[in-house]
């Protein structure tokens, strides 16, 4: 006779005495673990709904469906907001708002610092509260701050909104991160990262077709219709967020408890854990202790000194070999294009071979390095095509970025471990951001020569921490192998494994990927 999914799951139902978890027991297992044991979702059962390779397929595509459009859209809002200054330097921004290039050369610092000071808290309340209602709430906030930007007059006007908006923003990408950990098993979360991290590009490319639209206007400043009009569309996306992305899997309310338990165990499987609420004082001194925290830490500083001034100055240098607002706009277009392409093969390559994740970290800088070469040594004036070629491919570093900014989600274990770590690492990225801008002086505009030889000497330098922490992980990995046939150790499956949110350090079965 045929059994039903629930005849199934009472079969393998575990046995009552199991489920009396001491209280102090129960606070230390992952949320995941607990809600296992909530619903009677024994290991064999939880274990014969992963064997359902065809079901497994068609829920990973229906978390696709639910959760990228969501997370995407929001980080193409995220670019195209964040990069409207730019866009609007190009047009009447600085004799409107009565400015110099020097001012504007420090909104992107003001930005990044708030963003720095705002970001771990948003992430301790992120972890204690609800992620979902933290960050939508943070996306309304800073369409509201866009907006208001757009009546601004002075230098003290323009400079209070940019620092509010480094604080409403900065949740946005750690949470992300911890989400895409959270629904995707270790293989999968690169490329889904990429897509995430792609739309930057798609970003770049939508805003410069929204910013030359908007060029037209002649009735209307340009520059305050690119804040108002960016403003807007953030606080209506927003709202969707708010009431449709989920906080977590175990709330998550357009799934079944099979559904939720088949996630789960999916996630279990990189013995990373899911969810847990509780801060603990011990992961957080482990996380500031491991050296492949400071690692990654150092790789996303040299990467964001590069980003910082790409990405504010990248438009300027354009427009010093067009001299024209529209036409330096219509130009800068395909950058975006080529950042898409960077993403999602580097992120494909690190998602489909095994440990390659590092050596895409430092293969996709070589575009960077030739690019940079290209725009500071070719003749701006008969080689233009050159200068333009070598701006369109120096953006290879994303794809290094966007798969070094998984790997605290995807290579620690302990849920307070890797918020923390991750926070350490977008601290980084708020630095480097800050830093960067710096080293593109406004006397040496178009060419930027200082500029050029800090993105060539970060990108060699990115490339040996790269290879260090591949060594790093790799020479781990050999211990505990080690260690493992010494002791005759038997593998068990993840799933089997109580959930008891262990950090890296703390499980001997965790493995790295590189």
């Amino acid at each position: 006779m045929n059994l039903s999914a629930d005849d199934k799951k009472a079969e393998a139902m575990v046995n009552p005495e199991k489920l009396d978890i001491q209280t102090g027991e129960l606070r230390d297992l992952d949320a995941a673990e607990v809600f296992l044991r909530e619903n009677n979702f024994s290991s064999e059962y939880v274990q014969e709904l992963l064997s359902d390779e065809a079901g497994n397929k068609r829920l990973v595509r229906r978390v696709d469906l639910i959760l990228l459009p969501l997370l995407c859209v929001t980080f193409l809002l995220q670019y195209i907001d964040k990069q409207a200054l730019s866009y609007a330097a190009v047009f009447d921004l600085f004799t409107d708002a009565n400015i110099t290039q020097d001012q504007y050369a420090l909104f992107p610092s003001m930005f990044y610092i708030a963003y720095l000071v705002a970001e771990y808290p948003w992430s301790y309340l992120a972890q204690k509260t609800l992620m979902a209602k933290v960050t939508s709430g943070c996306v309304i906030c800073w369409g509201a701050v866009l907006m208001a930007t757009a009546a601004c007059n002075n230098y003290a006007g323009l400079a209070a909104c940019r620092f509010l908006l480094g604080i409403f923003e900065a949740p946005i990408t750690p949470c992300f991160t911890m989400i895409v950990g959270m629904w995707y098993t270790r293989d999968q979360q690169p490329f889904r990262t990429g897509l995430i991290y792609s739309c930057n590009g798609l970003g770049s490319m939508i805003g410069g077709v929204l910013s030359y639209a908007i060029g037209q206007i002649q009735t209307f400043p340009v520059w305050k219709a690119i804040f108002l009009l960016c403003g807007g569309l953030t606080t209506l996306w927003g709202l969707v967020l708010l009431v449709y992305l989920p906080d977590s899997i175990i709330v998550a309310k357009r799934f079944t408890l099979e559904e939720k338990a088949t996630l789960i165990g999916r996630g279990k499987l990189g013995r990373t854990g899911i969810l847990n609420q509780s801060i603990k004082l011990y992961q957080i001194k482990e996380a500031v202790l491991d050296p492949q925290v400071w690692l990654l830490t150092l790789f996303v500083l040299l990467n964001e000194m590069i980003n910082g001034g790409v990405a504010n100055f990248g438009k300027l240098i354009i427009k010093g070999l067009v001299h024209d607002s529209l036409r330096a706009t219509a130009l800068g277009i395909p950058m975006g294009a080529f950042q898409i392409l960077w993403i999602l093969s580097g992120t494909y390559m690190a998602s489909r071979f095994r440990n390659v994740r590092t050596l895409v970290m430092a293969g996709y800088l070589i575009p960077t390095l030739i690019g940079t070469s290209l725009m500071w040594k070719l003749d701006r004036s008969s080689m233009k095509i050159g200068v333009l070629f070598g701006y369109y491919i120096c953006g290879a570093f994303v794809a290094s970025l966007a798969t070094a900014m998984q790997m605290p989600a995807t290579n620690l274990g302990g849920y307070t471990k890797r918020m923390t770590a991750t926070a350490i690492v977008f601290g980084a990225y708020c630095v480097g951001n800050i830093v960067g801008p710096h080293f593109f002086l406004g006397r040496e505009a178009p060419t930027y020569p200082t500029g050029c030889k800090v993105i060539i000497g970060c990108s060699v330098a990115q490339m040996f921490v790269a290879l260090s922490l591949r060594m790093l992980l790799s020479r781990r990995n050999k211990k505990r192998d080690a260690e493992a046939a010494a002791a005759n150790a038997i593998e068990d499956p993840a799933v089997d494994e109580l959930s008891a949110d262990k950090t890296d350090f703390e499980n001997p079965k965790f493995r790295y990927v590189f």
